[in-house]
Parts: structure tokens; C-alpha cells; sequence
């Protein structure tokens, strides 16, 4: 299953995997695909600390690493990267990918210079736009072709991995369904709730950062989002306002009858109806994998008889 994107980056598997673990960024490289790191909490030095990390145990594979650069405070994407920290990572051959959640957007990345854009859609965790995967995806590919894009937004199977490359998308972006794995650092409350959760337990809120994110719903989410709250602040200020109690609540959500049980979350998409079990990431990469094969191998079957019939 090599795409182009594949041959571009040296992957065995067209599957990115966002994660802040770097255990999990470099497991999924170790399997084929390409692990990439979510470097917006650490500092310089701590970044340079994770990456040598990786490289010492992702066996030569190629990962990732994600960085926020707002160019906007009022779009729900955050706006193409200054052009000059898209020549410095070209000038050192790295390719540079982006986040975009409708056609504009997408256009915008592309008129940048970005190389790979990744199209995501409202069931993704996180900061995410209205529009759906499926509507989203095709609107992208026509708007930016022949740029390669990832298809992102409540994917994490291999038949969804089949649709989104049917839509014309070049590979898959995942994130949620690695909260759950073997090698994550989730916290394991948090995980406890997030395998509990089917895919109508999320709720899309400025709770978290000010902008509009995906998250699991909660009492936090809830108090927030109800008629009698101030409302949320713009980004950045919603984030440190609440930053130091999201943190007392992470920490202290494990200590028996404490209220943070109920207020502790997670940004997670949709898809967190599927996250039913801890695994490995390799057994995640390969099931979604051989998922992938079953189901075109019954799509040309169809193909097959819908021949023979006419």
C-alpha cells in the first residue's frame, strides 16, 4: 500500500500518527507509518531532549514533529506558517504539512509553499472546523491538486482508511485513537473514560483554549458551555486562564471520591467509539492495515460481479 506520499517520505504505511508521547510517535514509525510528535507544550530545550529520544529509538524510520504558529486568531485554522519558516525547513529538505479545515484554507497552505496539506474534518479531536470528513476531503483534493492530502477527522480503521483514499486523499491522518494505546502516557483515568465513551460523548467547546476544539464532554465542558457562564475567552487568554486548574485536575483526578474525576477530559474526536481497548500501536498500525486490504479486496469483488452482470 504505498502511495505517493509513501515514496515521497520512505513509509512502509500511508497512517500519521499525532501524538504528545514520543513512545507512541516512535512505535508507530518502528511499524511503517510516521509517528509525529505534538511539540507545543515543551521548550526548546525539552523539545531537543524528545527528539534525540526518538531518534535513538525510531530505528532510522522518519517521524514528524507538530508546531503551532498562529498567523490569525479569528480563523479556526490557525493560518499558513511564515514563509520563512517554510524556506528554512525546505532549505534543510524537510517537507512541510498543515492543518486546514475548509477549501480556502487549503488554497491559502498551498499559495505558502506548504507540500502536504491535511484535511480535517469536525469529528476530529482538537481544534477542528463544521465541516465533515467526507464533504471536506474532495473539496481539498480538487482545490490544492496535484499537492498531496491526508485525510483527518474520526479515522481510525482500515475501512475508513479505504474511503478517505477513495476521496482522493494520498494517506490518513490519525490522533485519538492513539490516547489509548499500550505506549501512551494518557493519563489512566482519562483512558478509563475514554474507553467507557462511544462516539456521542464528545462535545466540540471553547472550554479548553478558547477555540472551538472536540473534547470529551465533561462537567468542566458542561459548565462552561451552559447559560449562566461567562463564556469562554478568546485564545490564548481561555488557555491561561484555566491552565493551572486543568492541571490540579489531571493531577489530583486519581485520589479516591475527588471531584476531578468528573471535571478531568482529553481532547478526542468521534472516533473514540472505537477506542474500546488498550493495545499496542504496532498491532493498531497492522489491524488497520489488513482492515485496508479486506475491505478493497471486497470492493473489486463487487467491481467483479457488477461486470459479469451486465
Amino acid at each position: 500500500m504505498r502511495t505517493r506520499i509513501c515514496e515521497t517520505l520512505g513509509l512502509e504505511f500511508p497512517i500519521f500518527a499525532f501524538s504528545h508521547c514520543r513512545d507512541v510517535v516512535a512505535a508507530v514509525s518502528r511499524a511503517g507509518g510516521m509517528g509525529v510528535l505534538g511539540a507545543l507544550a515543551y521548550t526548546p530545550a525539552q523539545l531537543e531532549v524528545e527528539l534525540r529520544w526518538i531518534d535513538e529509538h525510531v530505528d532510522g524510520k522518519p517521524y514528524g514533529v507538530d508546531v503551532v504558529m498562529p498567523a490569525s486568531y479569528t480563523a479556526n485554522a490557525l493560518g499558513p506558517p511564515p514563509k520563512d519558516v517554510i524556506e528554512k525547513a525546505h532549505a534543510k529538505g524537510v517537507p512541510v504539512a498543515a492543518l486546514v479545515g475548509t477549501a480556502d484554507q487549503a488554497r491559502a497552505q498551498a499559495e505558502a509553499g506548504v507540500d502536504i496539506i491535511v484535511a480535517q474534518g469536525s469529528e476530529a479531536g482538537g481544534h477542528t472546523g463544521e465541516i465533515s470528513t467526507l464533504v471536506l476531503v474532495p473539496e481539498v483534493v480538487e482545490a490544492v491538486r496535484p499537492a498531496p492530502v491526508l485525510a483527518a477527522g474520526g479515522i481510525g480503521s482500515g475501512r475508513q482508511m479505504a474511503a478517505a483514499l477513495a476521496l482522493g486523499a494520498d494517506g490518513v491522518w490519525t490522533g485519538s485513537i492513539w490516547l489509548t494505546v499500550k505506549e501512551s502516557d494518557t493519563n489512566p483515568v482519562v483512558v478509563n473514560k475514554l474507553l467507557k465513551a462511544s462516539s456521542r460523548d464528545t462535545v466540540r467547546s471553547r472550554a479548553l483554549t478558547g477555540k472551538p476544539a472536540r473534547q470529551l464532554r465533561t462537567s468542566w465542558t458542561q459548565a462552561w458551555d451552559s447559560s449562566d457562564s461567562p463564556g469562554a475567552l478568546p485564545m490564548p487568554l481561555q488557555f491561561l486562564l484555566t491552565a493551572e486548574a486543568v492541571h490540579r485536575i489531571h493531577r489530583y483526578a486519581h485520589v479516591e471520591d475527588s471531584q476531578a474525576k468528573e471535571l478531568v477530559g482529553s481532547p478526542v474526536g468521534q472516533i473514540v467509539g472505537r477506542m474500546n481497548a488498550v493495545r499496542p500501536s504496532r498491532e493498531v498500525i497492522y489491524d488497520m492495515v489488513q482492515e485496508f486490504v479486506d475491505t478493497v479486496n471486497r470492493l473489486t469483488e463487487l467491481l467483479r460481479v457488477a461486470d459479469e452482470t451486465t
